[in-house]
């Protein structure tokens, strides 16, 4: 008997990574207008992250663990993803799945 592997699989990460890991973990970011961007390239300049998003959009943000971005990621706060990013909805399912938490996880 052959099984599908389910892709409602549970996933647990610590909760105060840096930005850059989460950010290059998970390949999506979160705008200030509550929208889930789908990352196409993120590149570490010493504290600064230069990303790329695949609508184009392309920012320098500080790598901090406390950041808004961290904190929106961390709280599932985005909740709609970007329509010119086209992100999958395995993608969305997954990150849906995820977990943070702060005495239990994969450290990233």
């Amino acid at each position: 008997m052959i099984y599908a592997m389910s892709d409602d699989k549970k996933r647990y990460y610590r909760k105060y990574p840096d930005l850059h890991p989460l950010i290059e973990k998970i390949k999506l970011w979160p705008s200030r207008a509550g929208v889930l961007h789908g990352v196409r390239s993120i590149r570490l300049r010493g504290e600064y992250l230069e990303i790329e998003t695949h609508c184009g959009n392309s920012f320098r943000t500080h790598n901090s663990r406390k950041s808004r971005a961290a904190r929106w990621l961390r709280n599932k706060w985005a909740v709609s993803p970007c329509d010119r990013c086209k992100v999958p909805e395995w993608k969305l399912t997954k990150y849906t799945n995820t977990f943070f938490s702060a005495h239990y996880g994969k450290d990233l």
